[in-house]
């Protein structure tokens, strides 16, 4: 049972999860997210992509809730869910968790400089170079190269160089995660697992209700998120590989369909999802 009379929040990561890894399909996720929808149930994204990406597919899927962007740099709030935060022209407000992208992209240009390191990050390619390495058409690809607190780079060097690579990064306050498609540089201490618990500790702060979470992710950079919350969903990728997460639902389908199948494991005879 994983509802009782606490609010029950689910956090999602996107691509490979949500939606299919390769033509970002989420069809197979519609009833669920109708069903969630219905019961007033915040489905929160929590993903690598950027603000104004995720913009844009929160409408497209209809949903009405705070959203976690760039691996946790940064939270976006409805203003339900503010305390001392300002809201900005879109009626939304963000507080950043992370470094800053000018930072970000500092740091890196002095580290592959000084260490004849070999990577490419969104800062050094063209918008068609983008377009190429994640399918994206040339909108979605602006809006993915529109970033706050984290950079997606594409190693080009060798393994050892890369564990040389974090540990240069770690000596700046700034780390290192692996997506789906791209190794991400950002903040120190942030990740997706610590913007869950942010924002849990908001609603309750807010609401004055305790929580419940369930997680859903395939990728490495999803697997704090799945450690912070009660269930998690360890969806399998498009590869076969499913996550190693200790009580976690490990699905046999990958992208939406397994998104679908772990929450009918957890939830699918759940009366209180149905109230």
């Amino acid at each position: 049972m994983v509802l009782s009379h606490d609010t029950l929040l689910v956090f999602t990561d996107l691509d490979g999860s949500l939606l299919d890894h390769d033509n970002y399909d989420w069809q197979s996720a519609a009833p669920w997210l109708d069903r969630l929808r219905d019961k007033a149930i915040p489905v929160i994204i929590n993903t690598s992509k950027t603000r104004a990406e995720v913009a844009t597919l929160r409408q497209e899927l209809d949903l009405y809730a705070p959203y976690i962007v760039e691996n946790g740099s940064a939270v976006i709030l409805p203003p339900e869910w503010c305390l001392n935060e300002a809201v900005d022209d879109s009626g939304w407000a963000v507080v950043h968790l992370g470094a800053d992208y000018t930072r970000i992209r500092d740091v890196l240009e002095a580290v592959r400089s000084q260490e004849r390191l070999s990577f490419r990050g969104f800062g050094d390619m063209t918008l068609q170079e983008v377009v190429e390495r994640t399918g994206l058409d040339e909108q979605a690809a602006e809006r993915a190269r529109d970033r706050q607190g984290s950079e997606p780079i594409v190693w080009e060097d060798t393994p050892d160089q890369l564990t040389h690579f974090q540990q240069l990064l770690a000596g700046t306050g700034l780390s290192l995660t692996r997506g789906g498609r791209f190794h991400h540089v950002l903040g120190e201490e942030v990740n997706k697992g610590a913007a869950v618990r942010w924002l849990c500790e908001r609603h309750e702060a807010i609401f004055e209700q305790s929580v419940r979470s369930i997680a859903l992710g395939d990728g490495e950079n999803d697997v704090s998120m799945l450690k912070a919350c009660d269930r998690a969903v360890a969806i399998r990728n498009d590869h076969g590989r499913v996550l190693e997460v200790e009580g976690a639902y490990m699905t046999q389908h990958s992208g939406p369909a397994g998104w679908a199948e772990g929450l009918d494991h957890w939830l699918g005879h759940d009366k209180e999802a149905d109230r």
